[in-house]
């Protein structure tokens, strides 16, 4: 049987918009016009602290964006979103959130308004579409990160939501209901995994568990934000040994562009990452726009990936 062939295709990735604006006098690198891609990832954080109004805004912010297909997923800041979450908040008066908010919520992001943006609003777990230029891939989301700070989408630091119970660390309960996929093509989570793209004042904070997952289904890419201190691009070569969730600054098998080979973000044109890695491994993406200081001075990336043409 022959090989499929393969289709390159654009990705527009970035995250932790919160509550961004395109502005005709803004200096900052995300400016209309955007360059069109085949898709748009938004790893989550489209609000500050969720609200029907931001809500709308982002998806009026995502409209602009020239692309075929358009994934969403929430993230922590994202409030209304997580209905577990919302539904154990109390107001200044005690009372219970008003649970409407997270059905406004969620209507929002599947209605008319987002889907006239083009947007495709994700929920956990794997999901397959096929572009009209014929590649085809697998995409499994999560908007869950550890927990901290009580914010929206959390999970505590003994539970594991993307490996199976056999599939977990020593210790570690699994908590999955829609568990990482064997030979998905892409991730995208809100989150990082440990020691990649994850550090920040408190040290590396992105999770184990996902480090876990990500060595075992081995993606050609995974994207995420949240971490804004941790905005970059790393190739993980998973043939090299010494693989493990620690810090991994000086782990030959993590190539870091931005302290090995110190590189800019060549927005709007495609990153080239598969000429300086030769396309193997997994292309890890932190697309958080948003500075540790929470200013819209970080680019999106351009990523080319090859992906299967569909049969």
């Amino acid at each position: 049987m022959a090989a499929r062939s393969c289709v390159p295709t654009k990705f527009l990735v970035l995250s932790d918009t919160h509550n961004f604006e395109f502005s005709d006098t803004s200096s900052h690198p995300l400016q209309l016009p955007t360059p069109k891609t085949d898709v748009v990832l938004h790893c989550g954080d489209l609000t500050q602290v969720g609200g029907l109004s931001s809500f709308n805004k982002a998806i009026n912010m995502i409209a602009n964006f020239d692309a075929e297909l358009k994934l969403v997923i929430a993230g922590n800041h994202d409030l209304e979103l997580d209905k577990t979450f919302w539904a154990a908040q109390r107001n200044d008066e005690g009372a219970p959130e008003d649970p409407q908010d997270h059905e406004l919520a969620i209507k929002a992001m599947v209605g008319p308004l987002a889907t006239d943006a083009g947007i495709t609003f994700l929920n956990e777990g794997t999901h397959s579409f096929t572009l009209k230029n014929g590649a085809t891939f697998s995409i499994y989301v999560s908007p869950y990160t550890p927990a901290f700070c009580d914010w929206a989408f959390a999970y505590e630091h003994h539970e594991d939501r993307f490996n199976e119970p056999h599939q977990t660390a020593k210790g570690i309960t699994s908590i999955a209901t829609s568990p990482m996929l064997d030979h998905t093509d892409i991730v995208m989570t809100h989150g990082p995994p440990k020691g990649i793209l994850d550090w920040s004042s408190q040290g590396n904070v992105g999770c184990p568990n996902l480090f876990k997952a990500i060595q075992r289904v081995k993606p050609k890419m995974h994207c995420f934000g949240h971490v804004h201190e941790g905005y970059g691009v790393e190739v993980i070569d998973w043939n090299k040994p010494a693989i493990d969730p620690r810090p991994l600054r000086k782990n030959e098998a993590v190539h870091r562009f931005f302290e090995e080979d110190p590189i800019d973000n060549p927005y709007p044109y495609p990153f080239e990452w598969q000429k300086v890695a030769s396309g193997k491994g997994t292309l890890a993406v932190n697309a958080a726009i948003m500075t540790a200081s929470n200013k819209p001075e970080n680019a999106p990336w351009i990523i080319i990936l090859d992906l299967p043409r569909a049969q």
